[in-house]
Order: structure tokens, then C-alpha cells, then sequence
């Protein structure tokens, strides 16, 4: 995958999981739902892009 497509994942799960720490502290659960799905979902589009680097090769 591109450089860019990298970087936008990895900034998705990192602001999930900054959210979900905040959810978490401030005893939110929206937030910490909110967080959890954001972190999952930037994890299962790394592994979606390694899959496709994977089979490039």
C-alpha cells in the first residue's frame, strides 16, 4: 500500500485509542464505544494492507 494510506490507518487507530483513554477516565462509554471502534477498525485495515502487500509479492 502507499505511504499515505499507511499513515491515515495508523492515525485512525491512534486517535482511537486516545479517545477510548479519554472515555475511559472521564467514565463515558460513548466515548470509550467511539474509541474502541476507531482503534479496531484503523488494526483491521493494517492487517487488510499487509494481506494485499502479501499477495503482491
Amino acid at each position: 500500500m502507499s505511504v499515505v494510506q499507511t499513515i491515515k490507518h495508523k492515525a485512525q487507530e491512534f486517535k482511537g485509542r486516545i479517545t477510548e483513554r479519554i472515555g475511559r477516565t472521564t467514565r463515558n462509554r460513548r466515548l470509550q464505544r467511539e474509541g474502541r471502534t476507531g482503534r479496531v477498525s484503523g488494526s483491521l485495515k493494517q492487517a487488510g494492507d499487509k494481506a494485499k502487500d502479501a499477495f503482491r509479492r
